[in-house]
């Protein structure tokens, strides 16, 4: 149920597209809003991307992404193929406390990381060679605004066979890291917060969807999507 006209609106959106996000429009947003947000600079952006490829941090060939949550039904970025792709050891959590993208300073947000344990279904994206540095540029701009997350290669298992792929796995030291909520207290948070970004519910929807479209429904996120529509069908 994506775009739900019942649901919370902010006061201003701003999609999140590859246009606005390699205008910097995004960070700049980000920056004048949250004054106790510090984004990563372009310097230790480039650092943390190039760490991904010792020893002189230049990709050699194509690079695969896992995406579990937004970038499965809004990549930004170009891609060559994607696959559908599981990981083992990490889960998908709405762990990440936002008080801007899909949430305000009076009603925050939760956007989806990788936690431990378990495992995940996603989608594998393979960028072409030639597209490698421009694409992951894109990548490290929208995930990487903070260091809420950290990169690191995981091995995702397609019906074609594995691929080591770089996948975008929570801080577990940041202070935004919330650790695992109760369900309901997840739902109410989700329920009523709303960002830059649109609704966080939304956000929640658009991926219960596409989950289901590509035939790998997560069971904990569509339980917990009839327990927000609940909640706001209720007022």
């Amino acid at each position: 149920m994506p775009n739900d006209p019942s649901a919370p609106k902010p006061d201003h959106v701003i999609p999140l597209t590859r246009e606005n996000i390699l205008s910097g429009r995004i960070r700049e947003w980000v920056a004048k809003h949250d004054d106790s947000f510090r984004p990563l600079t372009d310097s230790e952006l480039r650092r943390t991307r190039e760490a991904m490829f010792p020893p002189d941090g230049r990709p050699d060939g194509p690079v695969w992404l896992f995406g579990y949550g937004s970038l499965i039904w809004n990549p930004a970025f170009e891609f060559a193929e994607k696959r559908p792709a599981t990981v083992h050891g990490l889960h998908r959590r709405f762990c990440l406390r936002t008080f801007l993208g899909r949430g305000s300073k009076d009603r925050p947000g939760l956007v989806l990381a990788l936690d431990r344990g378990g495992c995940c279904r996603g989608v594998a994206f393979r960028i072409a060679a030639e597209r490698v540095e421009s694409e992951l540029d894109i990548v490290w701009r929208r995930e990487m605004i903070s260091d809420a997350y950290r990169p690191r290669w995981l091995t995702a298992v397609t019906p074609e066979g594995p691929v080591r792929a770089i996948g975008f796995v929570i801080n577990r030291g940041h202070e935004r890291y919330t650790g695992a909520l109760s369900e309901q207290a997840v739902a109410e948070t989700i329920a009523h917060a709303a960002g830059f970004l649109g609704p966080c519910c939304d956000y929640l929807f658009n991926t219960v969807e596409h989950l289901d479209e590509l035939g790998m429904p997560d069971a904990g996120l569509s339980r917990l999507a009839d327990r927000v529509k609940a909640i706001r069908a209720a007022g």
